[in-house]
């Protein structure tokens, strides 16, 4: 194989190189971040690497959409793009959902970060209140 084939080969596949770098970072920032914004941040990068990775191969060159028509003869596969449409709905409304529990947990706890939370709630009561 010669070189400029392998960094066809290779430049061919900087999508999924990107795709990659991105679930491991938004992987690392759901484990690593203790604020709850941050996580839900990485959560979000992680699914937009998720439908980078569904749509990536779903387009091909020289491809139309699938409107029979004696000029084209390669057709793109319609059905990856509505389902990561899809999917980006789901995603929004997991992102209001997981805002929500956020404002709710500020409002009960006064703080937003994972380590201060988990010491009030494991804080022994007293008088009936937490402290």
């Amino acid at each position: 194989m010669s070189a400029a084939a392998n960094s066809m080969t290779l430049g061919g596949h900087f999508t999924y190189f990107i795709t990659v770098f991105l679930m491991i970072s938004g992987l690392f920032i759901v484990i690593a971040r203790g604020n709850l914004i941050k996580k839900l941040v990485g959560l979000g990068i992680f699914q937009t690497s998720v439908y980078l990775l569904y749509i990536a191969p779903a387009k091909l060159l020289g491809g139309t959409a699938p409107i029979l028509s004696d000029a084209f003869t390669v057709y793109s596969n319609p059905l990856p793009h509505v389902l990561i449409l899809t999917a980006i709905v789901v995603g929004v409304a997991t992102l209001a959902l997981g805002l929500a529990l956020v404002v709710r947990i500020r409002e009960t706890y006064e703080s937003i970060e994972e380590d201060e939370i988990l010491s009030l709630d494991a804080a022994p009561e007293r008088d009936g209140i937490k402290q």
